[in-house]
């Protein structure tokens, strides 16, 4: 065995288990880190914690001697708690989390040191902007940009710093990050949401949407994940030939968790716990190695900071514990990739789910108000839907017998579709009293029987009704959930908007009453959305054919789906819900078209990289020994040596050939690379990148694979997926 490979496995075999206790409850431990309304109320006057919590809850605007206040306080309550330094905690557009630590210090006129921090220093700062993506936004000589404080998003301390939430923009005020036009599709859906659920209960003054996000990840061992150059540069493994035991006995999936495992687990939980991230399950996934973090809902901006937050720490903690966590959405051919469901629905200030039938007719027909006007939401802008989750790691996930496929479609079970058909029969205009009556009786009134026994599932959609939510699965796992929480929210803001002027045109034109109006516009929503419904299996070839005679999009690559961004519908969309306007877009969609072309380039050049620098020389290196294997018996055995060497032989021949396929598609490789590169417009370089470039690395992936299965056990030079994919 490759030397570097035998160390990289004794280390894992010899590991001790990096064990994690804590006595203390997790009630008791729950946002102990987090300057939380609690924590104001014994750090804040009452005016100024009073002036905080309308911010959080209305969005008002803090004046500056109540920011004062706040920044004093929580500069007190963050060094009583061991904070040093302090930050603005933000979410550029390269997908990742930002910071730049500042001291609690300064020196005043008189040359004395002091711990300072004022209100200036904690509603805006100017961090260097000019190597964060910004999509033309300004020029890379224009570095100025601003970080500026979100309320909502309540700061916390980790390690020692106290981390302050913060929006990021341009110096002309356009978003350069992915919390402001999320916080915009919020504010856009709050504000559409309350005017409709008015229709059924006039003390709602506000409501939120709600995100329970999955995230799904692999564990691998630290040791083994060094000896692969793919692993540590690109996130996934490139080359790899699949074990003979993989996932095909499904003994993994919700298994009894491995002891390393458990205690890595044991410690993102507590760090969880401290800032706020209400963790609550975890689980096997369905992979060797792969397993699942939920937490209980929240409010979605938050909900989008746990889970930015969550991710950076997971890597921390697991290195401690000896491991490389892969968060990339397929880093083993042949096994399961990784999701992050996004579970949402809108709550109501009064505590009211949106997406949830209640005990009334009523609240019923607000039920059926808001979920039809949802799935024509995603029927009207189903190719945006599906570019909010449009990245190079997702296209190696999306229909791969784990996940949804590219095409968008809606899964709400046979008993809901039922209903649905009942109301396309609803008579136009007004209803009669007997029609109305058994309207609500046996359709509306039926709805939460009908869901108790909606439990069949299906894994092939990508957007489905679950009982009292949508889930949307076709999100990437290391996707931050800003992007398709800011399309979803703004299409439903869009669609609710637009029923009620249609519903309160009705009532004033056609001097319909209320519930006849709603109906009215539901039948015709229900008419529309037929295509867009779809509860049968989404791999299947039919599915595709039938998707297309729809006039559904299949989307199959990033860069197909990415160019919905600069659509005219979804320029206007953006701009007239106020969430994005068309320079803030056009700017997304080339940082995203860059982003998916370093990813592809920079893996093209690592698979060279091992093809050239360890695969082929270790292949030579056992060829040659064959070599002088078969001129040994040719000494001993003379012309007859064929007779005792047609193994040796034949396996010579395997390699050339291999190592020759091998060379061929390399060459190959470089020279579509370099002509993706030498395209001068972005969308033709991501084009060739994606048709040109991409294709070959299962080709060199195939040959790299055959030699794996030649080459003696004792010289490659890769830990192989039998070593990665089972924890010791």
């Amino acid at each position: 065995m490759n030397k570097l490979r035998f160390q990289a496995i004794r280390d894992a075999v010899n590991r001790q288990p990096n064990t994690f206790y804590s006595d203390q409850k997790k009630s008791t431990l729950f946002a102990s880190h987090v300057f939380t309304k609690k924590a104001m109320r014994t750090f804040l006057t009452k005016q100024a914690y009073s002036e905080v919590v309308e911010a959080i809850e209305k969005g008002s605007k803090i004046n500056r001697s109540v920011a004062d206040h706040v920044a004093a306080s929580m500069k007190d309550w963050a060094t009583s708690m061991g904070a040093t330094h302090y930050t603005h905690w933000f979410q550029p557009l390269t997908g990742a989390t930002a910071e730049k630590h500042d001291a609690f210090f300064d020196i005043d006129s008189n040359g004395d040191s002091l711990e300072y921090f004022d209100g200036s220093q904690l509603v805006q700062q100017e961090p260097d902007a000019s190597s964060f993506p910004s999509g033309g936004i300004r020029n890379t000589f224009e570095a100025r940009g601003y970080t500026a404080w979100d309320p909502s998003s309540p700061a916390f301390i980790y390690g020692s710093t106290l981390c302050i939430p913060t929006i990021f923009v341009s110096y002309t005020g356009q978003a350069l990050d992915n919390k402001t036009p999320l916080l915009r599709a919020l504010s856009a859906v709050d504000q559409a949401a309350t005017q409709v659920a008015k229709f059924f209960d006039k003390n709602v003054t506000h409501v939120q949407a709600t995100l329970g996000w999955e995230q799904e990840y692999f564990l691998v061992d630290k040791a083994l994940a060094s000896s692969r150059p793919d692993i540590m540069l690109t996130g996934r493994t490139l080359v790899g030939h699949k074990p003979p035991k993989g996932q095909q006995l499904d003994d993994h999936y919700f298994g009894s968790i491995p002891s390393r495992a458990i205690n890595f687990m044991r410690e993102l939980e507590y760090e969880s716990m401290r800032l706020g991230i209400p963790v609550k399950t975890r689980h096997n996934e369905v992979a060797p190695n792969q397993f699942e973090l939920a937490p209980i809902f929240e409010e979605a901006n938050l909900a989008v900071d746990h889970n930015a937050l969550l991710m950076d720490i997971m890597g921390k903690i697991a290195s401690k514990h000896h491991f490389k966590i892969l968060l990339h959405e397929k880093p083993f051919s042949g096994i399961n990739g990784s999701g992050k469901h996004n579970n949402w629905s809108l709550q109501t200030n009064t505590g009211v789910n949106l997406l949830s039938p209640g005990k009334t007719p009523m609240s019923n027909l607000q039920f059926l108000t808001f979920f039809i006007t949802t799935i024509k939401a995603v029927q009207n802008f189903e190719s945006l839907v599906r570019s909010s989750v449009a990245s190079a790691g997702n296209d190696h996930r999306l229909g791969a017998n784990e996940a949804p496929p590219a095409i968008i479609s809606v899964f709400i079970g046979t008993q809901l579709s039922k209903v649905l058909e009942d109301l396309k029969h609803v008579s136009k205009g007004k209803l009669s009293p007997q029609e109305k009556t058994d309207l609500k009786l046996n359709v509306v009134g039926k709805i939460p029987d009908v869901l108790l026994d909606n439990t069949d599932r299906n894994r092939t959609s990508p957007f489905a009704f679950t009982g009292n939510k949508f889930e949307f699965r076709a999100v990437g796992s290391n996707q931050n959930c800003a992007i398709p929480m800011t399309v979803l929210n703004t299409i439903v803001a869009k669609q609710l908007k637009d029923f009620k002027n249609e519903v309160d045109k009705l009532i004033k034109t056609k001097k319909l009453k209320k519930d006849d109006a709603i109906f009215n516009v539901l039948r015709e929503y229900v008419k529309t959305t037929k295509n867009i419904l779809f509860d049968g299996d989404g791999y299947s070839e039919s599915w595709q054919k039938e998707a297309s005679r729809r006039g559904l999009s299949n989307l199959k690559t990033a860069p197909e789906a990415l160019s919905v961004w600069v659509k005219d519908t979804v320029i206007e969309l953006f701009d007239s819900m106020g969430v994005m306007n068309p320079i803030e877009q056009k700017a997304r969609y080339e940082i995203q078209l860059e982003q998916y072309i370093q990813c592809v380039e920079i893996e093209s050049l690592v698979l060279e990289n091992i093809v050239n620098n360890q695969i082929l020389p270790t292949a030579f290196r056992y060829q040659h020994m064959l070599i002088e294997n078969v001129n040994g018996l040719k000494q001993i055995y003379g012309d007859d040596f064929s007779k005792h060497a047609p193994v040796a032989m034949e396996t010579i021949e395997k390699i050339s050939a291999l190592s020759g396929s091998l060379t061929s598609f390399c060459s190959a490789l470089s020279k579509a690379r370099t002509k993706a590169n030498s395209m001068s417009i972005i969308e033709d370089s991501a084009q060739m990148y994606a048709k040109n470039v991409l294709p070959l690395f299962l080709n060199i992936r195939e040959a790299a694979d055959g030699l794996e299965l030649i080459v003696d056990d004792a010289t490659w030079p890769l830990a192989k997926y039998r070593e990665l994919l089972f924890l010791r």
